[in-house]
Order: structure tokens, then sequence, then C-alpha cells
């Protein structure tokens, strides 16, 4: 398994979020997730200024597997989507945490940011489903 960068907080259905300097929050799929679904082949994400509620469906990955929604780990506006995933989803099986990100909310409240995991307890959930 791929380090698990240590500035993410991430939730139980395996996304992660990034607080940037500007307070804006990067979300993707953890690398566990990508390898799970296998190779994947589409990415249908949100619209910018898209309102999206914390927990809620707001896109989907597709993989020869299987389509899995992705959860917004906070509520507010879509600002940003990675576009680039249209023509490349792989991108987010060669770097999840990296050029794989999804999209970009900006928070309505950072104190959901609390409620998720941090990357030691992401760690340890990852390793408790392989058992």
């Amino acid at each position: 398994m791929q380090e698990i960068p240590g500035d993410l907080k991430f939730m139980k259905s395996h996304e992660w979020a990034r607080v940037e300097d500007n307070g804006t929050v990067t979300v993707g799929i953890s690398d566990h997730a990508q390898s799970l679904l296998g190779d994947l082949v589409y990415v249908e994400l949100p619209s910018v200024g898209d309102e999206v509620q914390a927990g809620n469906a707001c896109a989907v990955v597709e993989s020869v597997k299987a389509a899995s929604d992705v959860y917004t780990p906070v509520s507010g506006e879509i600002v940003a989507v990675n576009e680039s995933l249209a023509d490349k989803p792989e991108t987010i099986n060669e770097d999840a945490y990296g050029d794989g990100w999804l999209f970009v909310v900006k928070a309505s409240s950072r104190d959901e940011l609390q409620e998720l995991l941090d990357p030691d307890a992401y760690a340890e959930l990852v390793e408790n489903e392989e058992h």
C-alpha cells in the first residue's frame, strides 16, 4: 500500500480531503479505493457552482468492475473540478493523492473536517478491511 500523506483527512468511504492555504478543500479518492476499483474508465464530476452537503454523493467513478459514488466530506460550493480526468480517468489510478484529485469545495463550515479520520485512523480502517 502507498504511503498515506499526513496532511489529509479521510472519510470511512475512502474519500480524502486536503485543506488548502486559501481555505478551500480539495477532494479525491484514496489510493486504497482506486486499487479496489481497478482501472478507472470514466469519471462524472459535479459542476462548478453546485452546492454540496457533507456525506452526500456528488461524483461517480467507474472502473471496468463497478461504478462507485464519491461523497463530499464537507458542505459548501464546488469551486473547481479536475477536467483533465474526462480524458484521462486513469490519472486517479496513477496518482490518487496528487494529479488524480476530483473537485474543490469552498467549505461552508470547517467544523465538518473534525469528523474525518486522520491518516493513522484511516490506515487502521484499511488494515481492518483487509483482514
